[in-house]
């Protein structure tokens, strides 16, 4: 079975305590689920039309344990500590 990799992006970030409030709840709620958090911050390096945003990258071991952390009770939860304060794009991709 492939891994699964969770990749967000954030556009902006309207409400810095809103964030403060979700990175402390979803990196546990991500971490119980079997995520583990590779990289996050902003890019060292952007080409092409890459953008400068924070981006965070999780590996799951399936897209399936991928999903399951997103719509679990603690990581929605932490989505509702965020309430709009960040406008992000979250993609959960297969590895190869």
């Amino acid at each position: 079975m492939a891994k699964a990799y969770w990749v967000a992006t954030y556009r902006s970030v309207s409400n810095p305590d809103a964030l403060a409030a979700y990175a402390k709840l979803s990196g546990p709620a991500i971490a119980a689920a079997g995520g583990r958090i590779l990289a996050r911050g902003l890019p060292s390096q952007v080409y092409e039309v890459g953008l400068e945003q924070r981006t965070v990258l999780i590996e799951f071991d399936s897209v399936e344990q991928a999903k399951a952390a997103h719509d679990s009770p603690a990581y929605q939860e932490a989505m509702k500590a965020l309430a709009g304060g960040a406008e992000r794009d979250i993609r959960i991709i297969e590895g190869v």
